[in-house]
């Protein structure tokens, strides 16, 4: 199965739409404290127990540092019955260099 991606010019303009979404942030607490973007948190390693926190409906878009932990995310979510879920290519990494330079 393939992990479906979103870019981060994408996401920029998914944030200045008006359309509703979820940003998941899958990194560890110590990396959201040190740089992220206004989304839920839950590690990757915590997901497993705590995604039914999550609508299976809903728009989903998933990102960590670089897009690795991302897309294990984003397969896990797809073997639950997820069907809208996208990890951000590049991750923070890429949001940064796009954005914050």
């Amino acid at each position: 199965m393939s992990v479906p991606e979103i870019s981060v010019e994408q996401l920029k303009s998914l944030m200045d739409s008006d359309k509703e979404f979820t940003l998941l942030d899958v990194r560890e607490p110590h990396e959201v404290a040190e740089y992220a973007l206004p989304s839920l948190h839950i590690p990757l390693g915590a997901l497993p127990e705590r995604y039914q926190a999550l609508n299976p409906q809903d728009n989903i878009i998933i990102y960590c540092r670089s897009g690795g932990r991302s897309g294990k995310a984003t397969a896990f979510l797809q073997s639950k019955g997820f069907t809208y879920v996208r990890n951000l290519t590049g991750g923070m990494i890429a949001w940064r260099e796009a954005f914050d330079s």
